[in-house]
């Protein structure tokens, strides 16, 4: 009987994602999709409505039952192990080789990330970390991906990697992207606001980022640290221009086009084509900008600071929502390159930088209405202020 239950529900999930994508998909390597209705959306839920859901509509070969889609499963083992403290479930939801990607800095191993969830209970013991949103794709053959952003408050507490216990309030955005498979995940990306983590905590972000990277230069072998400077130009010739696959409108292509000219060519004037003028910029350092004219200014200040840093696109995930209208997009991305202007990051240090970033977009009849972007100025000015 139980088996036959699994295998119904296998062809109505299959038969579900021949009738959901829209008739263009961007065939570019970066570019993923999902369909919003095999998944209970997080979007707009309170976690106590989100758990009320008992709909599976989606094929979880290999994750355990009490998972009913992709989304649940994030939302769920993330909400277990941080606000319940089930600090083992971690052994049965992580692989033992897992590899996460915390800007320059990497976490290796299952018994490592436990570690390191400890120390920021220790630190923080009530968190509360609330999603504000799930992005994913993939299946449960060929391994999910999700991009999960988590608007987190707390306490300080205990004493931290950013210093002793200050007993103040924090607020900040943070997004975890996950390669999971067969009940585990298998490589993770996180990024958080540093930068706002540690003005809320009172200190100083030049001296925490100075004693960061003193422990880390502690503990590295003198052997060669970088291998090669990212710059905007191949050789002599200039920044490669998008060409878009689509005359029409095809979230995949609108959104290689947007960061091409914007981010990777610094075409600063097309922020007025690409974001309307009542348009939601979450930055970093906890700000709110809104309208063109206050992210081209974020935008320059930050690349004031890498003027000819390479900005990188690692992965888009596209999941469209009830209006085909209305989409929500993560980017993976990475900028390389050397801290050679006065900008956003203070005085020019002339050393080489690296930086992991993902931002979430929410895009409405052709227009990025509201933008996420989140990276951590710590690690930025750790690498900046480095021996």
């Amino acid at each position: 009987m139980g088996s036959t239950k699994v295998e119904d529900k296998a062809r109505h999930c299959l038969g579900n994602e021949k009738k959901s994508f829209p008739y263009l998909r961007n065939s570019s390597s970066k570019v993923f999709y999902g369909d919003s209705n095999e998944v209970n959306q997080i979007r707009f839920q309170d976690y106590n409505d989100f758990i009320k859901n008992t709909e599976s509509k989606q094929r979880m070969i290999g994750f355990n039952n009490t998972y009913l889609d992709i989304v649940d499963y994030i939302v769920r083992i993330t909400h277990r192990i941080w606000e319940e403290k089930e600090v083992e479930l971690i052994y049965h939801t992580y692989h033992n080789n897992i590899k996460i990607h915390l800007g320059t800095n990497e976490v290796k191993g299952v018994n490592q990330v436990v570690s390191n969830t400890l120390q920021t209970m220790l630190a923080f013991p009530e968190d509360k970390g609330m999603a504000a949103n799930v992005i994913w794709s993939g299946d449960d053959e060929n391994g999910f991906y999700t991009s999960h952003r988590v608007s987190t408050v707390s306490r300080n507490l205990g004493n931290s990697s950013y210093g002793p216990a200050t007993g103040r309030k924090i607020a900040y955005r943070s997004v975890a992207d996950c390669f999971c498979h067969t009940n585990r995940i298998v490589e993770e990306w996180i990024v958080r606001d540093g930068l706002s983590i540690v003005k809320q905590l009172g200190l100083n972000p030049i001296e925490v980022a100075r004693k960061a990277a003193t422990l880390k230069q502690d503990k590295d072998v003198e052997l060669q640290q970088s291998f090669g400077i990212g710059d905007v130009q191949e050789g002599q010739l200039a920044p490669i221009v998008y060409n878009k696959q689509y005359k029409q409108f095809e979230i995949g292509d609108y959104i290689l086009e947007a960061y091409n000219k914007i981010l990777e060519r610094r075409l600063f004037n097309c922020v007025k084509e690409f974001y309307p003028d009542n348009a939601i910029y979450n930055f970093i350092d906890g700000k709110t900008l809104i309208g063109s004219s206050q992210i081209q200014g974020a935008l320059i200040s930050i690349f004031a600071s890498f003027p000819t840093a390479k900005f990188i696109i690692e992965r888009v995930t596209c999941n469209q929502m009830n209006d085909f209208n209305d989409w929500e997009v993560a980017v993976r991305w990475r900028m390389q390159g050397i801290h050679e202007g006065r900008g956003y990051f203070g005085e020019p240090s002339h050393k080489p930088i690296e930086i992991l970033g993902i931002n979430h977009l929410t895009v409405q009849n052709e227009k990025i209405v509201e933008e996420w972007v989140t990276f951590d100025g710590i690690d930025v000015l750790k690498q900046i202020y480095s021996l």
